[in-house]
């Protein structure tokens, strides 16, 4: 047995000579490599050498070079005497130049005189302009009695026509056929129709002959005036109207009543029908040129009032159609109305010397922008 450990460990000490043996091969194998980079480093040497000798001649050529430009400088110096004497030329030229602006000056009083005829004559313009303007708010009085005594006149009949179907449909009632209670309460229908289009068309031309008095105005109060007059159809609707953060603003007051009852009525009556209606009013004072419109003036402050509600919507291509006259985008089967109202709200928008825009996608809701200038 002790002879077997001792073979055994004898083949381990033979393999641990043979490991040893080749890490000093291994070791033999790097110095090799070592020495090989070592003459490499010694060969970059030279190399860097001979560079330095490179940049000392080209040292001794930069040398060279300057001794050139002071030549040069000396050339320039030359020039330089030569500007001089040009400078000189040129302020002889500028006296003459003088001599020509007393010329262009007294030009100019010619000009001032002859300005001083043409400002007689805009006086003399706006005088005959502030007479035009007389005038205008004549014919505007002409204009407003007239539509009230055509539209009194003709709501004259329209009411006996009214009154006289209501007596037949409650007292003739018995005798009628289906058919003629029918078209009955088809005549009635259409003078209501005919009656709310007289007195919408009466309104549009109150908007641009009565009085343009602006006041300094809180907007909710104009929002909650509105919210009472429409409290019926909000509480059938259960319609929430939320006013949010609403400034102060120079309008006047009863147009700008009626144009709120517009856009609020509007969002009521064209509410989707399977959740109730949600009206955001937000309004906010900001500088033109951080506004989306290229029609604002940029440092001008505007009142940015949104109107923006969850209803049926509109497709976008009616954004500017839905602001004219007669214009409806719903048959009076669908949706009662005459397709004034809006043109209403932009009449009322121009007066203030605004802007309104309209951005809407058919069943998502639509959304009024408008900016009023402020002070």
């Amino acid at each position: 047995m002790a002879k077997i450990k001792k073979s055994d460990e004898l083949m381990i000490a033979t393999k641990e000579l043979v490991f040893q043996n080749e890490e000093k091969e291994k070791r033999a194998a790097e110095l090799i490599v070592a020495n090989k980079e070592l003459v490499f480093q010694n060969e970059e040497k030279e190399k860097r050498a001979a560079e330095l000798i490179i940049a000392n001649k080209e040292l001794i050529f930069q040398d060279e070079e300057k001794e050139k430009r002071a030549a040069e400088l000396i050339i320039a110096n030359k020039e330089l005497v030569f500007q001089n004497e040009e400078k000189e030329k040129r302020a002889a030229e500028l006296i003459i130049a003088n001599k020509e602006l007393i010329f262009q000056n007294k030009e100019k009083e010619k000009r001032a005189a002859e300005l001083i005829i043409a400002n007689k004559e805009l006086a003399f313009q706006n005088e005959e302009k502030e007479k035009r303007a007389a005038e205008l708010i004549i014919a505007n009085k002409e204009l407003l009695a007239f539509t009230y005594v055509s539209s009194h006149d003709l709501q004259e009949p329209l009411r006996k026509i009214q009154t006289f179907v209501t007596i037949i449909l409650d007292k003739e009632n018995k005798n009628l056929s289906d058919n003629g209670k029918h078209n009955f309460k088809r005549i009635q229908l259409a003078a209501g129709r005919m009656q709310q289009l007289i007195e919408d068309l009466l309104a549009f031309s109150r908007i641009s002959t009565t009085e343009h008095k602006f006041e300094k105005t809180d907007l909710n109060i104009i929002v909650e005036e509105v919210k009472t007059e429409l409290k019926d159809t909000i509480e059938e609707k259960k319609a929430i109207i939320e006013a949010i953060e609403l400034c102060s603003a120079d309008i006047i007051f009863f147009q700008f009543r009626q144009l709120m009852y517009n856009l609020i009525s509007n969002a009521l009556k064209f509410s989707n029908p399977d959740f109730p209606p949600h009206i955001i009013i937000k309004s906010r004072i900001v500088k033109g040129n951080k506004l989306n419109n290229e029609k604002l003036l940029a440092e001008k402050n505007y009142c940015h009032i949104t109107v923006k509600d969850n209803g049926i919507g509109f497709e976008p291509h009616f954004s500017q159609r839905i602001f004219e006259v007669f214009q409806k985008l719903h048959s009076k089967e669908e949706y009662a109305g005459t397709g004034i109202g809006l043109a209403i709200v932009k009449k009322i928008i121009e007066n203030h010397n605004g802007i309104i825009t309209a951005t809407s996608e058919l069943k998502n809701g639509a959304t009024f922008d408008i900016y009023i200038p402020v002070n």
